[in-house]
């Protein structure tokens, strides 16, 4: 470990392979096309692979083939061991510096929980998934949901989609995620990503060191045919996202310590919604 370490800070030092480490982070469990990584940040592929196989080096990044794409993703095991060994070890347990971070022994309270779902154009799957929180589960969460690059109005097959299936549209609308930074914006007990364009972007942390997830999903929006087939896109999003938050919803949070819950997020995240219905 005496060289492992220092290894592996002198490969997060550099400003390109920090910001891979970092979108890996914000896209954890998912494993993301080297070709998405280079284009989201505006690197040569040839300099991409150099940076992806530093960091595959000093085991901070894992890699897997799947036809002739290389897909890469954290190493959370060798994170976890090195950011441990930074709060524990470096700052010696100083409150004034490690307070901050959760050891995960301590159980969520039993109370409301503030949730926000957040994709892009906040038009139709992080609205589709504030709606079924709210339905699914209303007395014991307050839903919200924002976009980074928001639209004026929320998009008329998903509207149609809630409508059908019952829900009360009248209090949706699209919105910038930068509301909820405000001085007086509700603290959140839960972030999730619902599109993998919203995860790789750059945001601030968020105030309160919330239980983030990201739940990534085709968008469609982008779907392209007839209206029938647009609307089925949009019937699937609506399924997979109903499927998540169902499981979502069955976690017992009162009693799971931060890190269970992390991990029970993050499974719900890397499973197939067919695999929770």
């Amino acid at each position: 470990m005496e060289k492992e370490i220092p290894d592996q800070l002198s490969t997060l030092g550099h400003p390109q392979r920090l910001a891979i480490f970092r979108l890996l982070m914000r896209r954890y469990p998912d494993r993301v096309p080297a070709g998405e990584i280079a284009s989201t940040l505006g690197v040569k592929a040839s300099t991409m692979s150099t940076y992806l196989s530093a960091l595959t080096r000093d085991q901070l990044v894992e890699q897997q083939r799947a036809g002739t794409s290389l897909l890469y993703a954290i190493n959370m095991t060798t994170v976890q061991r090195l950011f441990g060994y930074l709060f524990s070890d470096c700052c010696r347990g100083r409150p004034d510096i490690c307070m901050p971070f959760s050891t995960g022994t301590t159980p969520m309270s039993g109370r409301k929980y503030n949730v926000l779902f957040i994709c892009v154009g906040n038009s139709a799957r992080s609205i589709f998934a504030e709606s079924l929180l709210r339905s699914a589960a209303g007395d014991r969460f307050i839903a919200y949901s924002a976009g980074t690059r928001p639209g004026t109005q929320l998009n008329p097959f998903a509207v149609q989609v809630l409508q059908d299936k019952g829900h009360d549209v009248s209090v949706l609308r699209s919105k910038d995620v930068s509301e909820f930074a405000r001085p007086d914006a509700p603290q959140f007990d839960f972030v999730f990503t619902v599109c993998d364009q919203a995860a790789n972007e750059e945001c601030p942390a968020w105030e309160g060191q919330p239980v983030s997830g990201h739940w990534g999903m085709p968008d469609p929006v982008k779907v392209e045919g007839t209206n029938a087939e647009k609307a089925l896109a949009f019937q699937q999003a609506y399924g997979a996202l109903k499927h998540r938050i169902e499981a979502f919803v069955a976690l017992p949070i009162e009693t799971l310590d931060r890190i269970a819950l992390q991990k029970a997020v993050d499974d719900i995240g890397r499973a197939s919604p067919e695999t929770l219905a």
